[in-house]
């Protein structure tokens, strides 16, 4: 843990108990703070208070004592309005921060340098956080992973010389961290997505543009030029220490990856190669994306080429994202719960082909319009949850489909069709939607996806390890 001495012999205001809140709970205790925290759901209170965490209803509090609100990253800040916490704490001129806030100025007040290495983008960012981190790590370095890929990072180790963090940050906690200056900040790409929080794409991009802002000549950029919004806001970043990455054409300066061969560039000139060709954990070009922005931030902190290449062949992947959880004979079995979008399930569509395909959830703005593209790699659709009808009708015509309402219904129904047709085949539950109309989140729902299929007769289950 990192205690927040940066708040000591402060009174900080703490809203929202998850798994962030009441980090930043015991990381204020821990560094001397005094701290008043609260909870708009009763049964969250309890199970905070049965933990010893104090608390204050912060409807009723003082708010001119206060030195900070940490909010939760859940917590809206701007929109669709602002949490009523967030409107006291600005009426009372109190900072709104995140639990990443407090981190980053522990950082910067610890003795002996941390290198922060921050990684955002709508799509991609935890698998391309779990692969640095496990780069790091396998050549020996000293390495700290978390943020919203899972760990909260206020339970990481404490800063020290050396010490590497590989921090996933939403765009949420971008906005909650106004001090964010990393020495190697990440950018993947921009969709449309979590507008309800933004206002709109503009919103959005603005506060993922944010990690660079801080950042001086020596820090490292690595922004995708893949998409347009980001091609936008590398095109207004000038400063010596940039390096542009793609999958999709050569750059001058960064890293590009062309027939699965990745290409480090300087200066419009081949300084290195690695092949992708046959990794597992890296199949598909979105990887390919994240392999390349793995190799620049790896780059960056003294890695040698061969270091690199041996994180990359031993990558196994990450949980809920294109996981490999089974096989039976010629059928694969691929677990992609993290696909919460459209944009995120084209990702795997485009990885495989002959695909019974399970989708569905709570629909995001647009459903599952920009996937056309991929209709054809589907031998069949096996529809659930509440966009179930809506899918139907986009995907009429075009891949037959099965309302099956439930996922385990969905599961058993690809294994007879998938066996039954032969040949190689690939069940895929790439949702394309949010879980919350059936499951409190998308690692509950991947794992009753890898339930579902343990269930059935003659699979051999893969290892759920993963970085």
């Amino acid at each position: 843990m990192i205690p927040a001495v940066t708040y000591k012999d402060k009174t900080v205001a703490v809203f929202g108990l998850g798994a962030s809140g009441l980090a930043s709970v015991a990381s204020l205790l821990a560094g001397g703070a005094t701290v008043r925290a609260w909870d708009d759901a009763e049964a969250t209170r309890e199970k905070a208070d049965s933990a010893g965490v104090p608390l204050t209803d912060l409807r009723n509090a003082d708010w001119t004592q206060f030195a900070a609100l940490v909010l939760a990253p859940g917590v809206p800040l701007t929109h669709p309005e602002p949490h009523w916490t967030v409107k006291q704490a600005k009426a009372a001129q109190v900072p709104v921060i995140g639990d990443t806030e407090v981190f980053v100025q522990s950082l910067m007040q610890a003795s002996g340098a941390s290198h922060l290495v921050a990684i955002t983008g709508t799509n991609g960012k935890s698998t391309t956080t779990a692969l640095i981190g496990h780069i790091l790590k396998s050549a020996g370095r000293d390495t700290e992973v978390g943020g919203n890929i899972g760990t909260a990072v206020l339970q990481l180790g404490e800063p020290g010389a050396g010490r590497h963090y590989v921090v996933e940050f939403s765009s949420y906690q971008i906005d909650l961290t106004p001090s964010l200056k990393p020495d190697t900040a990440i950018l993947l790409n921009l969709t449309p997505d979590h507008l309800d929080r933004h206002g709109d794409m503009a919103g959005y991009a603005a506060v993922k543009a944010k990690i660079f802002a801080r950042q001086d000549e020596a820090d490292l950029a690595v922004i995708g030029v893949d998409d347009e919004y980001c091609a936008e806001i590398a095109a207004q970043i000038t400063r010596p220490a940039v390096q542009h990455i793609s999958v999709e054409r050569e750059v001058s300066d960064g890293a590009y990856v062309s027939g699965s061969v990745l290409h480090e560039v300087a200066q419009g000139a081949d300084v290195a190669n690695c092949s992708l060709a046959g990794i597992d954990g890296l199949r598909g070009r979105h990887n390919w994306q994240n392999a390349a922005a793995a190799w620049a931030a790896c780059r960056k902190a003294g890695l040698s080429e061969q270091e690199i290449a041996a994180g990359f062949a031993s990558f196994p992947g990450l949980v809920h994202r294109m996981e490999q959880v089974a096989r039976c004979g010629d059928i694969l079995f691929i677990n992609d719960s993290k696909a919460t979008n459209a944009d995120a399930a084209a990702r795997a569509l485009d990885s495989f082909d002959n695909i019974y395909w399970i989708a569905g959830g709570l629909a995001k703005t647009g459903g599952i319009e920009e996937l056309k593209p991929f209709f054809p790699r589907i031998r069949r659709a096996y529809l659930i949850g509440a966009a179930a009808v809506d899918f139907a009708q986009t995907l009429s015509g075009q891949a037959d489909t099965q309302q099956c309402g439930t996922l385990d219904v969905a599961v058993a129904k690809a294994f007879d069709d998938a066996r039954r047709d032969g040949g190689p085949a690939v069940v895929l539950f790439s949702p394309a939607c949010a879980s919350f109309d059936q499951y409190r989140n998308f690692e509950i729902r991947g794992d009753a996806f890898r339930a579902a299929v343990a269930a059935l007769d003659g699979v051999s289950m893969s290892s759920q390890e993963a970085a």
